[in-house]
């Protein structure tokens, strides 16, 4: 660890207490990497299983946005591609850590849609689409993490 010039005239024990804080900083790096690889992936899985479920029978797709989801602004037809094209893409790009703030703003805004669009939610359902929008905004906001091809492709960036 290296002590920085201005420090240099800290006594001895805050010099030990600096040197230990930027140890304890960079091993944090890895559980923080950890956190926010799983739950990328939980947000992912969700969301891939969804889009998967309607592309598997998409004549139930189009009545499900024409009866039931009240999607406001857009028509059904589009509403369906448009939710399921994001729900299949974003969370590919999540899982790998590519654009990875970028796609959980994109499924912030999907998982926010669906909420507005289906009145019918259990409290239970609620509570997921919450979780959900919380672990989106917290990877948008932290990114990635070091375990992700935005991390790799920033340090390899930087080292040119």
């Amino acid at each position: 660890m290296s002590i920085t010039s201005h420090q240099a005239h800290l006594p001895k024990p805050f010099k030990q207490l600096v040197a230990l804080s930027q140890r304890w900083l960079s091993l944090a790096v890895w559980p923080q990497a950890l956190a926010l690889l799983a739950a990328r992936l939980y947000v992912a899985n969700i969301f891939f299983k969804s889009g998967l479920t309607k592309i598997r029978d998409w004549d139930a797709t189009l009545f499900l946005f024409n009866e039931e989801y009240h999607v406001p602004v857009l028509p059904p037809e589009l509403a369906a591609w448009m939710g399921t094209g994001a729900e299949l893409v974003l969370p590919v790009m999540l899982a790998l850590g590519l654009l990875s703030r970028p796609a959980a703003v994109g499924l912030f805004f999907v998982n926010a849609v669906a909420v507005i669009s289906y009145g019918d939610l259990s409290p239970a359902a609620l509570k997921d689409h919450h979780l959900w929008g919380v672990l989106a905004v917290v990877i948008a906001l932290f990114g990635a993490g070091r375990l992700s091809v935005d991390s790799f492709v920033w340090r390899k960036w930087l080292s040119r």
